[in-house]
């Protein structure tokens, strides 16, 4: 017994004076840790103020509640805080007791009170009673994290873009290093099964939020382009588009909407098409045709071409009009109008058959042989082929000229029709205005200058007068409106299936398809003045409900042009008439009683609209939070229940 006892003492003594240091600091790596904290990444703003990305503090909400226990009062304050839990998050207040009970028997240090806490609720949680004596004294404990958000939801999504787990893309991808700020670090404890305790209230190092970034993205005119492009792919059950809206003069990209189809026909930002996806543009492309043949002065826009019966044959392939027996003897800017496939073959054959590399050199100064070079990744290549190239054939300049065998991106094409708009001045379309940094410019993208000069003034007039006749009279005349003018070209492309191996080892494809279509349009508002630009483009619209660029592109253009030329303000306009719309003011003075109505019990919102929902419930005294768009399909609070105001109800939408 004196051995071990001489053993123990001689152990003791080691352990703790011999190698004390080295277990103290073992001891301290074990149940001491250094957690950093992210920096928030920089803010992304619109053109016009509206933010369109941010970093959000979300909390983690816990509760030591052995330390709470000691608190003196916390017999008397435990019923105070769990009535302020029970407004704030929901439940009642029984169930706050027993779960706080019940955690206190179980000597639970680290209970969950709530994820995803904001930070306006965080601060109001920790003047909660017993909460507000902090850490140690009321087991107060707060997790913080960052989210990214984007308030305007899924518009945009792809351009604003994102870097996290899922790569580099838009906005936010090219700027990365620009945006990410300088992390903090806290100390936390280890208290149990691997649960790490903050040690304090305060960090040891805070964390720098990152710069942020001005685009070019107008809400409002996001907004409409957005919406018109959605109701045209739904009512058509197509696979995908996009939408573009840019200002002329500087190249300013206002609205960029891109939209593919899920499996269950839902749509949202699947891929940035208008970047991205180069092909065929059909005869949105004439344009240009028509655009060398002029400024060559190989032409005027009053030669007379022979259409013949609306079908030739170039060696052996077959060119054809969409109305058949063809449009006869017509001038060329009747060929433009009406979209005729053989007038414009012919035409670009008999001057250009001979040399066409003439023609080719046209569209270089264009923009069409080579990318545009924009920050963001994922620009498509385009492609326009060479007679030196060994795919050039003896047809590759006439399916040229009506838009096949070329690829283009549809920036590409908006940035060629907004030269056209802006008298001849490419610019290069651009998503950023300035980078900042505290409040105060890094640096600022001024409009770029891609070509000065694509065509003569006097090719530019005749080119915009037959793009203001394609609406007046002839394939878009379905979008006229006498009230704003309006400029531009539909088109209409087979798709072209590419030959590849099935999965039993066939050969398929190689040909153009019969049954699918990229239908398209591409102009300028208003037709006299430019202002904007704009493309659309739509991939795979049901055949049965139409295909042609006129009835599926054109009217999202109109749409998106009708409604920024009505919520535009218009210099030295002034409205002296007084006008009423009963019907508005009856539906106001109706929704204005319910809300002023006197409310005891959790009214009936299914069904409603979901800001009208909202603003009725927080009219009556109620914190709202809600998920989704549309209509309300449920409410957390069932109707007829005791109003108790200040409680949360959570809204699913439809």
């Amino acid at each position: 017994m004196t051995l071990i006892l001489f053993a123990v003492i001689f152990r003791v003594v080691n352990i703790q004076y011999v190698q004390g240091e080295k277990y103290k600091k073992l001891a301290t790596e074990l149940t001491l840790k250094q957690f950093t904290i992210k920096a928030n990444k920089g803010n992304v703003y619109g053109a016009d103020g509206n933010l369109l990305a941010t970093s959000m503090s979300k909390y983690t909400i816990r509760m030591d509640v052995i330390a709470a226990a000691k608190h003196k009062d916390f017999e008397r304050d435990i019923a105070a805080l769990c009535q302020e839990l029970s407004k704030m998050l929901g439940s009642s207040t029984r169930y706050w007791q027993n779960k706080l009970r019940t955690a206190k028997r179980r000597k639970n240090r680290y209970l969950l009170i709530a994820r995803n806490v904001g930070y306006n609720d965080y601060l109001k949680m920790k003047t909660f009673p017993i909460f507000k004596e902090g850490v140690y004294g009321g087991g107060f404990i707060a997790e913080h994290k960052t989210v990214r958000a984007h308030p305007i939801g899924k518009i945009a999504e792809r351009t604003i873009g994102y870097d996290d787990f899922r790569g580099e893309a838009g906005i936010e991808g090219a700027f990365a290093d620009f945006m990410q700020g300088h992390d903090g670090l806290r100390w936390k404890q280890k208290i149990a099964n691997n649960q790490w305790k903050p040690i304090s209230d305060v960090n040891e190092k805070e964390p720098i939020d990152g710069h942020d970034i001005i685009t070019t993205i107008d809400v409002n005119i996001q907004d409409i382009t957005h919406h018109a492009l959605l109701r045209q792919l739904e009512n058509f059950e197509a696979d995908h588009g996009c939408a573009v809206v840019m200002e002329t003069a500087t190249g300013e990209v206002k609205a960029i909407s891109n939209l593919g189809r899920t499996s269950k026909g839902k749509y949202y930002e699947k891929r940035n098409y208008a970047v991205w996806e180069s092909h065929e543009p059909g005869s949105t492309f004439k344009l240009a045709s028509l655009m060398a043949a002029l400024e060559d002065k190989l032409i005027d826009t009053s030669t007379v071409v022979d259409t013949e019966k609306g079908r030739i044959y170039i060696n052996n392939r077959k060119v054809e009009d969409s109305r058949r027996g063809g449009y006869g003897k017509i001038s060329a800017a009747r060929v433009f109008e009406v979209s005729s496939n053989v007038g414009i073959v012919k035409l670009i054959k008999k001057h250009y058959d001979h040399q066409p590399e003439k023609f080719i050199e046209k569209l270089e100064d264009y923009g069409f042989t080579k990318p545009i070079g924009f920050q963001i990744k994922g620009e498509g290549k385009p492609y326009v082929p060479k007679p030196s190239d060994k795919s050039w054939s003896k047809i590759s300049l006439e399916w040229m000229s009506w838009g096949y065998g070329v690829s283009l991106t549809p920036m590409q094409t908006l940035m060629f029709y907004n030269a056209v708009a802006n008298n001849g001045v490419m610019v290069k379309p651009r998503f950023v205005k300035e980078l900042r940094k505290e409040d105060k410019a890094e640096k600022v993208f001024e409009t770029e200058v891609v070509n000065p000069r694509i065509a003569s003034e006097e090719t530019l007039r005749k080119i915009r007068k037959v793009m203001e006749n394609v609406v007046i009279k002839g394939t878009a005349d379905n979008i006229y409106s006498a009230n704003f003018s309006m400029a531009g070209k539909t088109g209409t492309a087979k798709k072209y299936i590419p030959r590849i191996k099935n999965k039993k080892g066939e050969w398929e494809g190689g040909y153009y398809s019969t049954n699918r279509y990229v239908a398209s349009f591409a102009g300028f508002f208003p037709a006299d003045e430019p202002k904007y630009s704009c493309i659309v483009v739509v991939h795979d619209p049901d055949k049965k409900k139409g295909y042609y660029g006129a009835t599926v592109a054109a009217p999202i253009f109109k749409e998106i042009a009708q409604k920024i030329y009505t919520t535009t303000p218009i210099d030295n306009q002034s409205v002296e008439d007084k006008i009423e719309f009963t019907e508005i003011e009856n539906q106001y003075n109706a929704y204005h009683k319910i809300i002023n109505k006197e409310y005891k019990k959790v009214p009936n919102v299914k069904g409603m609209d979901g800001m009208d929902a909202v603003s009725m419930l927080e009219n009556i005294g109620l914190k709202v939070q809600f998920s989704g768009l549309g209509k309300v399909k449920s409410q957390s609070i069932k109707k007829g229940e005791k109003l108790v105001k200040g409680s949360t109800i959570v809204l699913k939408l439809s």
